[in-house]
């Protein structure tokens, strides 16, 4: 029995002679219990996934950026909607979506997720180029479907990846923005016509997931517009012209893109038919303009449509309250 009444239990001998670990083993212990490996899956440019289990400097290295950058796709910090060109990779932060992109593979984050896998199997399906005689016959009109389709075949593979991203995320919000307006605008009327605590409290929930919704919304729709304002942010995000420049055997009037698919592409046959003469223009972010503009478009037609559904449950708001007002002053 020791002082003040503790029981003084013996150190164990063997314990007490072991040394302890060195610094360089603990800081190591700590690192790994404080790192876990984060699962991601790797779409590669043949369309195959490979389910990756790598820690943060894994991927860094693979992918060669910095910290910050990888912080960004940290599902557990509320960082705002990201789309940043870096030396060899895109990082893309847009809701569920967190994915970095290089010129040859996508590296996408929490693939079992039930959100990604939608955007996984269509990665696997689009970023596979064509291959020439898919389309074969014998006819001349048949004939020019091939050429139409190599018109197609000058989108780089970065620019594929993110075309299904941002397709993803515009049609993810879309249907949320559906879901809402469906359930919405019966509630609205049903209070109208009928004032209660129930249908109150309905059409206060409604309004307030329509606030987080348009929140959400805005997020995408100001980081589209924020890149669209920037030239140089644009072209920040051409990595396949930036491999090919750095490449001491890359010349000024190689193709060094890969083929794109025929499907569901936004950009026009003309418009990358023309871009096979500029594509040495380091300073030319047309191609990629007429992509991120479509997809604002689509974003910014959503956000409309959640300002409408606002501005209805704002005058629902004040013909509740005016009628509220006449009943009071009635019973007075």
């Amino acid at each position: 029995m020791g002082m003040d009444g503790y029981v003084v239990v013996p150190a164990d001998p063997a314990v007490e002679m072991t040394p302890p670990p060195p610094a360089a083993v603990v800081i190591a212990a700590v690192k790994k219990k404080t790192q876990p490996a984060t699962s991601w899956i790797l779409v590669d440019s043949a369309g195959e996934g490979t389910i990756l289990d790598a820690d943060k400097h894994a991927i860094m290295h693979r992918v060669q950026i910095h910290a910050r950058d990888l912080r960004i796709l940290d599902p557990l910090l509320s960082y705002p909607s990201a789309i940043l060109g870096r030396e060899r990779a895109i990082v893309l932060n847009l809701e569920h979506i967190k994915a970095i992109i290089t010129a040859e593979e996508v590296l996408l984050r929490d693939p079992s997720d039930e959100n990604v896998v939608p955007v996984v199997e269509e990665l696997q399906r689009r970023l596979p180029p064509a291959r020439e005689g898919q389309v074969s016959g014998e006819n001349h009109g048949t004939q020019q479907t091939d050429v139409d389709g190599g018109e197609e075949d000058e989108s780089p593979f970065e620019f594929r990846a993110l075309e299904v991203a941002l397709e993803a995320i515009c049609s993810f919000l879309a249907a949320r923005t559906t879901e809402l307006e469906t359930a919405a605008y019966p509630a609205l009327d049903e209070l109208t016509s009928k004032i209660s605590s129930r249908n109150l409290d309905r059409v206060r929930k409604l309004k307030s997931a329509m606030t987080r919704l348009t929140a959400r919304v805005q997020k995408v729709r100001d980081e589209l517009e924020q890149l669209l304002d920037d030239d140089d942010d644009m072209a920040d995000l051409y990595l396949s012209r930036k491999l090919a420049s750095s490449s001491p055997t890359s010349g000024s009037g190689v193709n060094c893109f890969a083929a794109s698919p025929t499907i569901g592409s936004k950009i026009s046959r003309a418009s990358r038919a023309s871009m096979v003469t500029v594509h040495s223009d380091e300073n030319d972010v047309e191609e990629l303009e007429m992509l991120l503009e479509a997809y604002f478009m689509q974003i910014d037609s959503t956000l409309n449509k959640l300002t409408t559904l606002r501005e209805y449950i704002d005058d629902t708001e004040d013909y509740i309250n005016i009628r509220v007002s006449c009943v009071m002053i009635e019973t007075q």
